[in-house]
């Protein structure tokens, strides 16, 4: 039996948009991202042990949607050859108006290796200090929330009843804390 997507073939672009293109290989359709380097989710925890999550309406998914902060790395001429850590400083900042003391690498994995190539690349901030106001870079209307570390599941739950998307990046990012935790001790 043949692979279906045999990784020898070259993709095939199906089509163009101004910020992504459908790309078939083999018999396989997925969409990439252009000009982009990176993609970075933030697992950030203030001293006082609250996780910061970011709000906003996805299109996409027709709702308001509860994540980390996250972003592109190399997305535009500004921010050229970027390295992902600089990129999760930025966007941390960017969306939700705090500073890290500390960026850490934690992993990476693809976001949903049956519809895209992208991979996120997790990192854990500490140290965290309010700079400045967040809500994105202007193009986006973003909320931002502090929820304390023991009442997470409740509250993403009062957030799905309310008929928010909660995105799973979440969920691992609490699995990270914990595990983060327990490396520690």
């Amino acid at each position: 039996m043949t692979n279906p997507m045999s990784s020898s073939e070259s993709p095939k672009v199906l089509f163009e948009g101004r910020h992504v293109r459908l790309v078939k290989r083999g018999q396989w359709e997925y969409a990439e991202r252009k000009s982009v380097t990176g993609i970075v989710g933030i697992v950030a925890v203030t001293d006082d042990g609250k996780l910061v999550l970011v709000e906003q309406y996805r299109p996409p998914v027709g709702r308001s949607v509860i994540e980390l902060p996250a972003g592109l790395a190399g997305d535009d001429a500004a921010h050229e050859g970027e390295a992902l850590e600089q990129a999760a400083r930025r966007e941390l900042l960017e969306e939700t108006g705090y500073e890290a003391a500390r960026m850490e690498y934690a992993c990476a994995g693809a976001a949903s290796a049956g519809i895209t190539s992208e991979i996120i690349s997790m990192y854990l901030a500490s140290g965290l200090r309010k700079t400045g106001p967040g809500a994105g870079d202007g193009s986006e209307k973003i909320t931002v929330h502090e929820v304390p570390l023991d009442q997470v599941h409740p509250w993403l739950q009062q957030q799905a009843g309310l008929g928010k998307v909660v995105d799973l990046k979440v969920f691992a990012g609490m699995a990270l804390i914990r595990d983060d935790k327990e490396t520690r001790r």
